[in-house]
């Protein structure tokens, strides 16, 4: 297996795993805040598709320039040779706000957002398969935050996002305050 496709595998199982953690909730459990500072189920799986959709039409984007011979980025790989994690360590505070374009802002049914977030991957394979034959990390999209990342930075960015915001759906569900599910009559 590549490393593309051993990348491309962690981010499909990490899209499953938060899935999983976010599905089966009631309309209240999906919409609970404690605080209006914490984002509820629905807001962090819609931020997800925000995120990635910007992420990966960049990746595109920057694939079309190297293309035609136009990179869209150039400069120093500050990045070069580092995991995400350490990245991230460097780069990101405490309490990172998230770039205006990633913020939730639609709202809605949870299960709109779960489906627009499995269908992401679908899009990430397709992109992936366009690479074919070229050098992972000389495609290089900046983040927002952490600067020019390579296509092996940005995948297994995207296993970690979803990683971290799998684990603050679960910190909500263990909330005292968290909705309980409605018990059906038999």
């Amino acid at each position: 297996m590549d490393k593309r496709q051993s990348l491309l595998n962690s981010v499909a199982l990490a899209r499953h795993q938060f899935i999983q953690a976010a599905s089966g909730l009631t309309y209240e459990q999906s919409q609970f805040k404690p605080s209006a500072d914490i984002w509820s189920v629905v807001d962090n799986v819609e931020h997800l598709v925000w995120a990635e959709m910007g992420g990966i039409n960049g990746m595109w984007k920057t694939l079309d320039g190297i293309r035609k011979k136009k990179p869209i980025w150039s400069g120093v790989a500050i990045h070069h040779g580092l995991p995400i994690e350490k990245i991230i360590e460097m780069t990101w505070k405490e309490k990172e706000q998230v770039p205006e374009i990633a913020k939730p802002r639609w709202g809605g049914s949870v299960d709109y957002w779960i489906e627009a977030l499995a269908n992401c991957q679908n899009l990430l394979e397709s992109l992936c398969d366009e690479m074919d034959g070229y050098d992972l990390e000389q495609i290089i999209y900046p983040h927002i935050i952490s600067g020019p990342l390579n296509v092996v930075q940005r995948l297994e960015f995207l296993r970690f996002h979803l990683n971290r915001h799998q684990r603050q759906i679960e910190n909500l569900k263990t909330h005292p305050d968290f909705p309980l599910a409605k018990q059906t009559v038999a």
